[in-house]
């Protein structure tokens, strides 16, 4: 049997993780009767599709991309409609699209998969014509994915950080969704476009999201109190943003335009990005092939009921009483919460 072609293309710098023993891992675990392999290292924004791309074209069976969900996305866009699978290592901050899809977030584990896992095909959408595979969308997610990227620090206790600084000074906005012909308008926190279930770290905000029906989730998160932020959070969590949940709307389409009162930002699997006032958003069915379980795209939540309620009483317990207080005490809180996530689940 032919040994199959399979690229490593890592990002060194992704989630603030180290990546100086991937090729060791890859060495001791890659199957060596399946594939011949190669690592390539990205060494800027970007970069990642062009090697995808060059992968493509040389007729690379497989593809891994070594990092979080920008990194997939880059190497992913380039794939899509090809022969080329793709598989992941995931090491980024949320790694949202790999917790979906069920893929070990142990590197050592998800190169195992790739050793044992199946190809599946999964759909993809476009936002404004530029793909996205997990979720994408304006609001308050995108301003946090705006200040995130401007920060010079990476990984997970960053990105808390700023979404609690977000989140005491952000103001809702006006949308209007039309889809299908149906009109809807929303004063919105947030408007959350889901491929997959969550945005990463298990943070569902679509949690019966299915990676395989040609259908996007739609969630509005409605303006609320900041007082309510911790029982938002523990939603969240613990996948309750569901149709009749308080301040949460969703539905289900496969195509929409979304028109909102002035340009602004919106967010592409975390990447931020500048967007005119009208954003238009489809979904391509079974367009990418993707390493894993058979059964990971129809998802099915876990209840991680402790963590959610903790963080949620550590958001009510430490951000409502500073609102106005220093960014050290954001940072207080922030590492708190972070603690929590690496609480065994």
């Amino acid at each position: 049997m032919r040994r199959k072609k399979i690229w490593f293309i890592v990002n060194p710098v992704s989630g603030g993780i180290t990546k100086d023993d991937i090729a060791n891992l890859i060495s001791d675990i890659l199957s060596r009767s399946l594939y011949d392999w190669r690592i390539c290292y990205t060494g800027y924004a970007g970069h990642g599709a062009v090697l995808a791309t060059m992968a493509v074209e040389n007729d690379i069976d497989v593809v891994v991309a070594v990092g979080g969900d920008g990194t997939v996305n880059e190497v992913a866009r380039s794939l899509v409609h090809s022969k080329t699978v793709l598989g992941i290592v995931p090491c980024g901050s949320g790694n949202g699209l790999a917790r979906h899809l069920q893929i070990p977030m142990e590197p050592r584990k998800a190169l195992e998969m790739i050793n044992v896992g199946e190809n599946i095909s999964i759909d993809y959408g476009l936002i404004n014509n530029r793909p996205f595979f997990c979720t994408c969308g304006m609001g308050y997610d995108a301003a946090v994915s705006y200040k995130f990227s401007s920060s010079c620090k990476r990984g997970l206790k960053a990105y808390v950080e700023n979404a609690l600084m977000e989140l005491a000074k952000y103001k809702p906005e006006a949308y209007t969704i039309i889809d299908n012909k149906v009109e809807r308008t929303y004063k919105a926190f947030c408007i959350a476009l889901a491929n997959a279930s969550q945005y990463g770290n298990n943070a569902y905000i679509a949690p019966e999201a299915s990676m395989n029906d040609g259908l996007m989730d739609v969630t509005v998160v409605e303006p609320f109190p900041l007082i309510e932020a911790a029982s938002m959070a523990y939603m969240l969590f613990n996948g309750m943003f569901k149709e009749g949940a308080k301040h949460i709307k969703t539905f289900r389409t496969s195509k929409l335009t979304v028109i909102r009162e002035q340009p602004g930002i919106i967010h592409c699997d975390g990447d931020p990005m500048k967007a005119t006032s009208i954003i238009k958003v489809e979904m391509v069915h079974a367009g990418l092939k993707v390493i894993t379980k058979s059964d990971a795209t129809a998802h099915l939540v876990p209840i991680y009921q402790t963590i959610g309620q903790q963080v949620g009483q550590q958001i009510g317990q430490q951000v409502i009483p500073v609102v106005s207080a220093s960014t050290a005490a954001f940072r207080l809180a922030s590492q708190t919460i972070v603690n929590l996530f690496k609480q065994p689940k």
